[in-house]
């Protein structure tokens, strides 16, 4: 894996790609449990916990939504700072949905 930050996280999220014993065996070194489903091919069963993988799919369906903003897909911004005014802007969009609801 990646050189994670300094302060270790408790949990990695990750989908049924990053299911393999490497990838797992690098997570336990490190003392990170990791919050990856197992694959259908697998021969033993793994537990893994279900309600901290619905936190990875809410992030990404939030992270989609984002994304329908093409200036953010496309990341056409050249700095830092003007791509994350536009991620600001996106949210605040997906915001407003929830807040005007009648």
């Amino acid at each position: 894996l990646i050189d994670l930050p300094e302060v270790s996280p408790i949990h990695l999220l990750g989908d049924k790609a990053y299911d393999s014993d490497p990838i797992r065996a690098d997570l336990k070194a490190r003392g990170i449990r990791p919050v990856i489903p197992p694959k259908a091919n697998r021969t033993r069963n793994i537990r893994w916990n279900k309600r901290l993988y619905r936190t990875r799919c809410w992030i990404e369906c939030n992270v989609g939504h984002l994304k329908a903003n093409r200036a953010i897909a496309t990341r056409y911004d050249k700095t830092a700072e003007s791509f994350l005014g536009m991620l600001y802007l996106g949210a605040i969009k997906i915001w407003m949905k929830f807040v005007h609801r009648a």
